[in-house]
Protein backbone atom coordinates (compact mmCIF):
# COMPACT_ATOMS: atom_id res chain seq x y z
CA UNK A 1 0.00 0.00 0.00
CA UNK A 2 2.01 2.81 -1.47
CA UNK A 3 0.38 6.16 -1.19
CA UNK A 4 3.79 8.01 -2.17
CA UNK A 5 6.12 7.90 -4.81
CA UNK A 6 9.07 5.14 -4.45
CA UNK A 7 11.82 3.36 -6.59
CA UNK A 8 13.76 2.07 -3.45
CA UNK A 9 12.10 0.94 -1.13
CA UNK A 10 8.85 -0.36 -2.94
CA UNK A 11 11.25 -2.15 -5.38
CA UNK A 12 13.84 -3.78 -2.34
CA UNK A 13 9.74 -5.06 -0.96
CA UNK A 14 8.77 -6.29 -4.28
CA UNK A 15 12.04 -8.26 -4.88
CA UNK A 16 12.42 -9.98 -1.36
CA UNK A 17 8.57 -10.84 -1.30
CA UNK A 18 8.85 -12.73 -4.65
CA UNK A 19 12.70 -14.29 -3.75
CA UNK A 20 11.31 -15.40 -1.01
CA UNK A 21 8.18 -16.98 -2.70
CA UNK A 22 5.06 -14.97 -2.05
CA UNK A 23 2.79 -13.29 -4.03
CA UNK A 24 2.59 -9.44 -4.54
CA UNK A 25 0.17 -7.48 -5.01
CA UNK A 26 -0.06 -4.24 -6.83
CA UNK A 27 -1.75 -1.32 -5.34
CA UNK A 28 -1.75 2.64 -7.01
CA UNK A 29 -3.95 4.61 -4.85
CA UNK A 30 -4.65 6.89 -8.33
CA UNK A 31 -6.54 3.97 -9.65
CA UNK A 32 -8.43 2.29 -6.67
CA UNK A 33 -11.48 3.33 -5.05
CA UNK A 34 -10.25 5.61 -2.57
CA UNK A 35 -10.47 7.88 -5.58
CA UNK A 36 -14.39 7.84 -4.98
CA UNK A 37 -14.35 8.81 -1.14
CA UNK A 38 -13.42 5.12 0.24
CA UNK A 39 -11.25 5.30 3.31
CA UNK A 40 -7.96 3.90 4.05
CA UNK A 41 -9.17 1.88 7.02
CA UNK A 42 -12.10 0.50 4.44
CA UNK A 43 -9.67 -0.13 1.67
CA UNK A 44 -7.38 -1.95 3.79
CA UNK A 45 -10.30 -4.45 4.95
CA UNK A 46 -11.33 -4.91 1.63
CA UNK A 47 -8.06 -6.29 1.06
CA UNK A 48 -7.66 -8.58 4.24
CA UNK A 49 -10.74 -10.22 2.80
CA UNK A 50 -8.92 -11.34 0.18
CA UNK A 51 -6.88 -13.11 2.41
CA UNK A 52 -4.00 -10.53 2.24
CA UNK A 53 -1.60 -11.71 4.88
CA UNK A 54 0.72 -8.61 5.35
CA UNK A 55 0.26 -5.01 3.90
CA UNK A 56 3.93 -2.60 3.70
CA UNK A 57 2.65 0.89 3.73
CA UNK A 58 3.68 4.17 3.02
CA UNK A 59 1.70 7.53 3.45
CA UNK A 60 2.23 11.37 2.99
CA UNK A 61 0.85 11.14 6.96
CA UNK A 62 2.03 9.82 9.98
CA UNK A 63 0.65 7.17 12.00
CA UNK A 64 -1.63 5.61 9.25
CA UNK A 65 0.39 2.23 9.57
CA UNK A 66 0.01 2.55 13.39
CA UNK A 67 -4.07 3.22 12.46
CA UNK A 68 -4.34 0.21 9.87
CA UNK A 69 -2.07 -2.39 12.53
CA UNK A 70 -4.79 -1.38 15.18
CA UNK A 71 -8.05 -2.23 12.35
CA UNK A 72 -6.67 -4.85 10.86
CA UNK A 73 -5.54 -8.70 11.47
CA UNK A 74 -2.41 -8.68 8.90
CA UNK A 75 0.61 -7.84 9.82
CA UNK A 76 1.72 -4.26 9.19
CA UNK A 77 5.68 -3.22 8.02
CA UNK A 78 5.73 0.53 7.88
CA UNK A 79 7.60 1.67 4.89
CA UNK A 80 7.78 5.21 5.61
CA UNK A 81 4.86 7.64 7.71
CA UNK A 82 4.63 11.39 7.19
CA UNK A 83 7.99 12.77 9.12
CA UNK A 84 7.68 10.36 11.68
CA UNK A 85 9.31 6.79 11.04
CA UNK A 86 10.83 4.81 8.30
CA UNK A 87 12.17 1.91 10.60
CA UNK A 88 13.63 -0.59 7.21
CA UNK A 89 15.86 1.83 6.11
CA UNK A 90 17.30 2.65 9.35
CA UNK A 91 17.67 -0.91 9.65
CA UNK A 92 19.06 -1.59 6.21
CA UNK A 93 21.56 1.73 6.91
CA UNK A 94 22.95 0.18 10.54
CA UNK A 95 23.53 -2.81 8.46
CA UNK A 96 25.74 -0.80 5.82
CA UNK A 97 27.14 0.78 8.90
CA UNK A 98 27.94 -2.44 10.70
CA UNK A 99 29.82 -4.20 7.87
CA UNK A 100 31.91 -1.00 7.00
CA UNK A 101 32.61 -0.17 10.79
CA UNK A 102 32.15 -3.42 12.16
CA UNK A 103 30.87 -1.40 15.69
CA UNK A 104 28.43 1.10 17.19
CA UNK A 105 29.96 2.29 20.11
CA UNK A 106 32.64 5.20 19.70
CA UNK A 107 31.42 6.10 16.09
CA UNK A 108 30.75 9.66 15.93
CA UNK A 109 27.70 9.50 13.11
CA UNK A 110 27.08 13.14 11.51
CA UNK A 111 23.66 13.86 9.62
CA UNK A 112 23.17 16.77 7.77
CA UNK A 113 20.57 18.37 6.21
CA UNK A 114 16.79 18.55 5.92
CA UNK A 115 15.93 17.30 9.94
CA UNK A 116 12.69 18.80 10.48
CA UNK A 117 10.78 16.72 7.32
CA UNK A 118 13.18 13.30 7.45
CA UNK A 119 11.35 10.26 8.92
CA UNK A 120 14.74 8.43 7.99
CA UNK A 121 16.64 10.84 10.31
CA UNK A 122 14.41 9.92 13.24
CA UNK A 123 14.18 6.35 12.90
CA UNK A 124 18.52 6.53 12.75
CA UNK A 125 18.65 8.75 15.48
CA UNK A 126 16.41 6.21 17.84
CA UNK A 127 18.52 3.23 16.18
CA UNK A 128 21.97 4.59 16.57
CA UNK A 129 21.78 6.62 20.12
CA UNK A 130 20.72 3.09 21.15
CA UNK A 131 23.87 1.15 20.04
CA UNK A 132 26.00 3.47 21.40
CA UNK A 133 26.69 6.04 18.46
CA UNK A 134 27.37 9.97 19.15
CA UNK A 135 24.90 11.73 16.64
CA UNK A 136 25.47 14.69 15.86
CA UNK A 137 22.96 16.14 13.52
CA UNK A 138 22.97 19.41 11.54
CA UNK A 139 21.00 21.98 9.47
CA UNK A 140 19.88 25.32 9.14
CA UNK A 141 18.02 26.22 11.97
CA UNK A 142 14.89 27.03 10.54
CA UNK A 143 14.48 22.82 9.61
CA UNK A 144 16.27 21.79 13.03
CA UNK A 145 12.42 21.00 14.93
CA UNK A 146 12.38 21.91 18.51
CA UNK A 147 13.05 18.54 21.01
CA UNK A 148 15.73 16.75 19.39
CA UNK A 149 18.55 17.13 22.56
CA UNK A 150 15.79 14.90 24.17
CA UNK A 151 17.05 12.19 21.92
CA UNK A 152 20.37 11.86 23.29
CA UNK A 153 21.94 13.34 19.66
CA UNK A 154 23.88 16.85 19.84
CA UNK A 155 22.72 19.41 18.13
CA UNK A 156 24.80 22.23 15.93
CA UNK A 157 24.00 24.60 13.07
CA UNK A 158 27.83 24.63 11.99
CA UNK A 159 28.48 22.05 9.25
CA UNK A 160 32.15 22.01 10.31
CA UNK A 161 31.11 21.12 13.55
CA UNK A 162 29.18 18.35 12.44
CA UNK A 163 32.06 16.95 10.04
CA UNK A 164 34.55 17.14 12.34
CA UNK A 165 36.60 13.49 13.17
CA UNK A 166 33.09 12.24 11.70
CA UNK A 167 33.44 8.42 10.96
CA UNK A 168 29.77 8.34 8.80
CA UNK A 169 28.32 11.06 7.23
CA UNK A 170 24.71 10.70 6.65
CA UNK A 171 23.22 13.50 3.89
CA UNK A 172 19.57 13.92 3.89
CA UNK A 173 17.76 15.72 1.14
CA UNK A 174 15.68 18.98 1.24
CA UNK A 175 12.31 17.47 0.72
CA UNK A 176 10.70 20.41 -1.00
CA UNK A 177 7.13 18.26 -1.63
CA UNK A 178 6.59 18.35 2.53
CA UNK A 179 7.60 22.06 2.69
CA UNK A 180 4.55 24.36 3.13
CA UNK A 181 7.38 27.43 3.58
CA UNK A 182 10.11 28.64 2.27
CA UNK A 183 12.74 27.46 5.15
CA UNK A 184 15.89 29.53 3.55
CA UNK A 185 16.54 31.94 1.08
CA UNK A 186 17.63 29.81 -2.12
CA UNK A 187 19.01 26.38 -2.93
CA UNK A 188 21.97 28.02 -3.53
CA UNK A 189 22.15 29.32 -0.23
CA UNK A 190 22.06 26.27 1.06
CA UNK A 191 24.67 24.66 -0.63
CA UNK A 192 26.92 26.86 0.29
CA UNK A 193 26.89 26.49 3.81
CA UNK A 194 25.46 22.75 4.01
CA UNK A 195 26.58 21.01 0.97
CA UNK A 196 28.97 17.88 1.40
CA UNK A 197 31.97 18.11 -0.98
CA UNK A 198 35.43 17.66 -1.76
CA UNK A 199 36.55 19.98 0.50
CA UNK A 200 34.17 19.54 3.59
CA UNK A 201 34.99 15.92 3.62
CA UNK A 202 38.26 16.59 4.58
CA UNK A 203 37.06 17.47 8.13
CA UNK A 204 35.81 13.28 8.19
CA UNK A 205 38.13 11.20 9.36
CA UNK A 206 40.18 9.68 6.23
CA UNK A 207 38.67 6.23 6.42
CA UNK A 208 34.64 7.98 6.71
CA UNK A 209 31.94 6.60 4.56
CA UNK A 210 29.51 8.52 3.02
CA UNK A 211 25.80 7.55 2.98
CA UNK A 212 22.69 9.37 1.51
CA UNK A 213 19.06 7.41 2.02
CA UNK A 214 18.02 8.47 -1.83
CA UNK A 215 16.94 10.39 -3.97
CA UNK A 216 19.90 12.72 -3.72
CA UNK A 217 19.41 16.04 -5.40
CA UNK A 218 23.06 16.37 -6.71
CA UNK A 219 24.72 19.81 -6.24
CA UNK A 220 22.19 21.21 -3.66
CA UNK A 221 23.01 19.10 -0.26
CA UNK A 222 25.59 16.43 -1.87
CA UNK A 223 28.23 17.31 -4.63
CA UNK A 224 28.54 14.69 -7.65
CA UNK A 225 32.35 14.59 -6.19
CA UNK A 226 31.35 12.95 -2.98
CA UNK A 227 27.95 11.32 -4.00
CA UNK A 228 30.59 9.19 -6.43
CA UNK A 229 33.58 8.60 -4.24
Amino acid sequence: LFFEPSTRTRTSFDLAAKRLSADVVGFSPSTSSLVKGETIIDTGENLEAMKVDCFVVRHASSGVPALLARKLKASIINAGDGNHEHPTQALLDLLTIQEHKKRFRGLKVAILGDLRHSRVARSNIWALTKLGAEVILCGPPPLIPPGLETTGARVTVRRETALKDADVIYILRIQLERQQENYFPSLREYSRYYQVNRETLSLARPDAIVMHPGPMNRGVEISTEAAED
